[in-house]
């Protein structure tokens, strides 16, 4: 019995040990500049924060503000951001709209195309804008938050929980997050 349990135990730290290294060697196209980039060289010294996008989700378009707040408040102590689009291809003709969008918009950040939804189903997201917080551990990146940025998309003077946040400040003070994952809203991510 005590063999079985431990060769439970070892196979289910060998799954975790696997999923920290792929996130480490995860790429993807990048819209702006064209380049494929690997996940493990986009983290910052203290973190990374992906976010789950899309043009066409009106969720995303209401946190606009509030993602260029958090990067700018954030990039300069040593956390990167990105944005990851599941519904988009490497065509040209899709890449073309998401590097206009970073140009108007003034996001300044890599657009990921998640072409063949890899990253999604890897990280398990669901909703448009969903963040995924990646750090760096002893054997690779690990996750330390996901969810939602705060608890209300549709009207920003109304927030009373900025998760993220408060979640990104915990990190750069060593501690765990409060709340490793809170249930993010928006858009369904449709599946291929």
């Amino acid at each position: 019995m005590k063999k079985l349990f431990f060769a439970s135990l070892l196979a289910l730290g060998m799954i975790g040990t696997s999923y920290c290294q792929s996130y480490n060697q995860l790429s993807a196209t990048d819209a702006v500049t064209g380049k494929v980039l690997e996940l493990g060289n986009m983290v910052g010294a203290k973190g990374m924060v992906l976010i789950f996008h899309s043009l066409n989700c009106p969720f995303a378009k209401m946190y606009e503000g509030r993602i260029k707040a958090l990067r700018t408040n954030f990039q300069n102590q040593g956390i990167a951001f990105a944005l990851v689009n599941p519904e988009a291809s490497n065509s040209e003709a899709d890449q073309i709209p998401l590097r206009a969008y970073i140009d108007e918009s003034g996001l300044n950040m890599s657009y990921l195309i998640d072409s063949g939804q890899i990253w999604t189903k890897l990280f398990q997201t669901t909703k448009i804008p969903e963040v995924i917080v990646l750090v760096q551990g002893a054997k690779g990146l690990e996750i330390k938050y996901r969810g939602a940025i705060d608890n209300n998309p549709q009207a920003e003077t109304a927030v009373t929980e900025r998760h993220l946040e408060r979640a990104l400040n915990q990190i750069l003070k060593g501690d765990m997050p409060m709340a490793y994952q809170v249930r993010p809203v928006g858009c369904n991510i449709r599946t291929y």
